[in-house]
């Protein structure tokens, strides 16, 4: 297969961040890139693993439970410089709840013990076990309307509301948290979300990550290679 047809995906932490099915949302951007003529290569980036964002063209991050995000939060860091470079470039990225809290600056438990972030994103989260948010979603976003489902105790909140702005305004469900009405967050290439399900299970948003995917491609081969 020709570099011009393979199409990079860096899974980041598979094996720890993946619950209530976000790891269809990748099986589903293969489906498609595949339909348009790419094959397609997933790497999990786990604990440890070397890493460089700007060798992929697209960037998955699911969710997962406090333990693993924890454990995630302590490693990632590693990171935080090339996925900072990438996501400026404006390069595209998915982040599901877990990985959507972890690229803000912290996510502060309700002992109030802080668990840092990347920091690349102005928002931050606030653990509330007495009100947890679950249920089906309904959302309209620049794609249409989305339907997923939702699972969390995290209420994400903006920092900087001229930088951030939301995927989605809620028809149904809580979305970031129960008083600003929106659901997930655009900045450049990134779609942060809490929808699970998987969010990609929308064929509208599903074809509108996958035209992001095929721009970046194109894009970085294009580019030619630094000495």
């Amino acid at each position: 297969m020709a570099d011009d047809k393979l199409i990079k995906i860096a899974y980041l932490y598979e094996d720890l961040m993946n619950t209530y099915g976000d790891s269809g949302d990748v099986k589903i951007l293969r489906y498609l890139l595949n339909k348009d003529g790419y094959e397609v290569q997933v790497d999990n980036v786990s604990l440890d693993a070397k890493f460089d964002a700007n060798d992929y063209d697209f960037l998955f991050f699911g969710g997962g439970q406090d333990y693993e995000q924890t454990v995630v939060a302590k490693d990632l860091l590693r990171h935080q410089s090339t996925m900072k470079d990438y996501i400026e470039a404006g390069k595209p990225m998915l982040a599901i709840c877990g990985g959507y809290q972890l690229l803000g600056s912290y996510y502060k438990m309700i002992d109030g013990t802080v668990i840092d972030g990347l920091g690349i994103l102005p928002l931050h989260t606030v653990f509330k076990p007495d009100s947890r948010m679950i249920g089906d979603t309904e959302f309209e976003t620049e794609f249409g309307p989305v339907k997923a489902f939702e699972n969390h105790s995290g209420r994400t909140y903006f920092d900087d509301k001229d930088k951030l702005k939301p995927l989605g305004k809620m028809i149904q469900g809580y979305g970031n948290n129960p008083d600003d009405g929106v659901e997930g967050m655009r900045y450049k290439g990134v779609i942060g979300s809490y929808a699970h399900g998987p969010i990609l299970r929308n064929e509208n948003i599903a074809k509108a990550v996958a035209k992001m995917i095929i721009d970046n491609h194109n894009a970085r081969l294009a580019t030619p290679a630094q000495a």
